[in-house]
């Protein structure tokens, strides 16, 4: 893992008022034809000289991959190749492509995003706690630091839009810069353990046709019952990613990972993937689970079965931060090869210094990078980039 002196900026105030590359206030059907927004949309047409050069150095080895700086956003808000292309050219070096499906999948009601302000000084949210099964208060006072909601329910175009955009999405980014293709499985009426594992291996296959060079698949969004993920079944991760790896064959796999608190139940999930050797790296954390309330004590977002969400921002760090410290020590106790993604809370080039120094290979920032479109640049000036 290479290394670099990061100086501090911590969350910083020029960066507040900015608008939201992923407009909040809007549906996710407008912003994924109307966008990206603010600077995103504007830096690279009034800037063009100042985009991310393609003659760079490459210093930060990642799953093969030489990069430019190890920092980048993951799957989540960068919706399609717009929002990939401006990712890429305002810095953010690693950009996950939105996570797709085998078929369309339809996004939840509006509003996905709100702001979610926990009671703590340091606004940081405990996974578990008291207060995130109680209710955390959520709303449209958006403030630093941030942390927010996340209530998509995994939408996606089906594959004849997805394929094609992701391949344009991945002829954009320079040298030094990697684009990583996001799936997750299906689960629908009628379908049995086969077939799910079925599923899974057919959108993998969909994203091995487009030449992606890294894939991830997402175990930690909800996919079977009201809030179980699929990370919670070791076996059936096993099991999935082994028939996943036997496609797609040398593309690395990397599997995002939900907050786990238990080490034993830990690593368990290590040993399926990883240690069994069908999986070459694991990113953490997804969200938190929280039931989010209004001023009045009542159900934040609208509908049914969205009394809770997941929370993402601030108040996840030191829950990312523990789980990637962990994993790095499994890594070292068991000798084992696979690089680590953390995710989850960082809103400066601090916050991804101190990431690096918990054992990530790699860093990645939704939730600041959609407030702060500079935070590449930040992180790629303070490692000398």
């Amino acid at each position: 893992m290479s290394s670099g002196t990061v100086g501090i900026d911590r969350h910083a105030d020029e960066a507040a008022d900015l608008q939201s590359f992923y407009d909040v206030r809007r549906s996710y059907e407008d912003n994924y034809r109307e966008g990206p927004f603010g600077a995103f949309a504007e830096f690279s047409t009034a800037h063009p000289e100042e985009a991310v050069e393609n003659t760079v150095e490459t210093p930060y080895d990642f799953l093969g991959q030489h990069l430019r700086t190890p920092f980048g956003i993951p799957a989540g808000p960068l919706l399609n190749s717009a929002f990939t292309d401006a990712a890429f050219d305002m810095g953010f070096d690693i950009c996950v492509y939105k996570t797709v499906r085998s078929r369309a999948w339809e996004c939840n009601p509006f509003p996905n995003v709100l702001a979610v302000h926990p009671k703590s000084s340091d606004g940081f949210l405990e996974p578990g706690g008291l207060e995130s099964e109680e209710g955390v208060l959520a709303d449209d006072r958006y403030e630093r630091p941030i942390s927010i909601s996340n209530s998509f329910g995994v939408p996606s175009r089906d594959p004849d839009v997805w394929q094609p955009d992701m391949q344009r999405a991945m002829s954009h980014a320079g040298i030094g810069q990697l684009l990583i293709g996001s799936f997750q499985g299906s689960r629908v009426s009628g379908m049995d353990t086969k077939g799910y594992i079925q599923d899974h291996v057919d959108t993998a296959s969909l994203l091995a046709e487009t030449g992606v060079k890294v894939i991830e698949m997402n175990t930690s969004c909800p996919n079977e019952g009201k809030h179980r993920l699929l990370c919670d079944d070791p076996a059936l991760v096993g099991r999935i990613c082994e028939a996943v790896k036997n496609r797609i064959g040398d593309i690395p796999l990397i599997v995002k990972l939900a907050y786990i608190p238990d080490d034993r139940f830990l690593d368990r999930l290590v040993e399926a993937t990883v240690a069994h050797g069908v999986v070459q790296g694991l990113a953490t954390i997804n969200t938190i689970s929280a039931r989010l309330v209004d001023s009045q004590g009542r159900q934040a977002l609208p509908g049914e079965g969205r009394d809770r969400s997941g929370v993402c921002g601030n108040a996840i760090r030191p829950s990312g931060l523990d789980m990637v410290a962990r994993l790095d020590a499994m890594r070292s106790r068991r000798d084992l090869d696979f690089s680590i993604v953390g995710v989850g809370g960082v809103l400066d080039a601090e916050d991804f210094a101190e990431y690096r120094r918990a054992g990530s290979d790699a860093v990645m920032s939704a939730t600041g990078a959609m407030w702060d479109p500079m935070l590449g640049r930040r992180v790629a000036n303070a490692l000398g980039r």
